[in-house]
């Protein structure tokens, strides 16, 4: 249990400031990683979307591979996986 919460701690700190850009059809969608709780498994991050910032938390889901992600869009329908997100220097 403790090299768990070690690695997890670990992880969520090489993830924070963490970004990820997504194209939707007329604009550019970024996330920016504010804190990922393994524990609650929710991800918070800052949304810019169409020139709006906004903060949101999300569900952490495991896909079917054990890759984890959480789900954006009007219906949900977008799958965002944390592996996927670049430090920002």
């Amino acid at each position: 249990m403790k090299n768990q919460v070690q690695n997890e701690n670990e992880i969520r700190d090489c993830l924070l400031f963490s970004e990820f850009e997504m194209s939707d059809v007329d604009y550019d969608v970024t996330f920016d990683i504010v804190d990922i709780d393994f524990f609650y498994e929710t991800v918070t991050v800052a949304i810019t979307d169409n020139g709006r910032i906004t903060q949101d938390t999300f569900q952490l889901m495991k896909d079917q591979d054990g890759r984890c992600y959480f789900e954006y869009g009007r219906f949900y329908e977008k799958k965002v996986y944390i592996d996927d997100f670049n430090e920002v220097i």
